[in-house]
C-alpha cells in the first residue's frame, strides 16, 4: 500500500469512529452495555491513547509525560471524567489525530521503531494496527451505539 492509501484509510477510520458515536447526547454515550469497561465514550477516549501510544510515543519518540494526553493502553485508557463531555473527547481524539498525521510524516513506510510491549515493528506495521485498531473499535462503536438507540435509553 503506498502512503496517501495509509492516510486515507486511517482517516476514513478515524471519521467512522466519530460519526458512530455522533448521534448520541452525553449521558447515552456513557453507557455500558458489556461487561467490560467500553462504552461508546470509552471507545473514543480508548482510540486517543492509541494515537498517542503508537504515533507521539512509538513514532516520535517521545516520552510518556510528553504526549499531550494518556498514552498507555491500559483499563485507565477507557475511563472518561465525568466532567468530560463527548464533545470534549472527540476534540481530544481529534487533535491526537492531527498531531499522529505530523508525525506520520517524518517516517518512512521500512522505519522501524520500538515500542514499549511489542518491540521493533515498522512504520507500515504501525499504519496496519492503527487500521485495524480504529476499524474493530468504530464498529464495536456502530453495535452500542445502535442498541442504545434502539432502546431509547439515556440511563446510565
Amino acid at each position: 500500500m503506498v502512503r496517501k492509501e495509509w492516510e486515507a484509510v486511517l482517516d476514513d477510520n478515524r471519521e467512522a469512529l466519530i460519526r458512530a458515536v455522533g448521534a448520541l447526547t452525553d449521558e447515552q454515550s456513557r453507557r455500558r452495555l458489556v461487561p467490560s469497561l467500553t462504552t461508546p465514550i470509552g471507545l473514543v477516549k480508548h482510540c486517543a491513547a492509541a494515537e498517542r501510544i503508537w504515533f507521539q510515543r512509538t513514532v516520535g519518540g517521545l516520552p510518556e509525560f510528553r504526549c499531550d494526553g494518556y498514552a498507555r493502553g491500559d483499563d485507565e485508557s477507557w475511563t472518561v471524567p465525568p466532567e468530560q463531555t463527548l464533545a470534549q473527547v472527540i476534540a481530544e481524539y481529534r487533535a491526537a489525530a492531527v498531531r499522529s498525521r505530523e508525525i506520520a510524516q517524518t517516517a518512512a513506510d521500512d522505519n522501524v521503531f520500538v515500542h514499549y510491549r511489542r518491540g521493533a515493528v515498522t512504520f507500515s506495521w504501525i499504519c496496519a494496527h492503527m487500521i485495524e485498531e480504529l476499524a474493530r473499535h468504530a464498529g464495536h462503536a456502530d453495535i452500542l451505539v445502535e442498541q442504545i438507540l434502539a432502546t431509547g435509553s439515556i440511563s446510565g
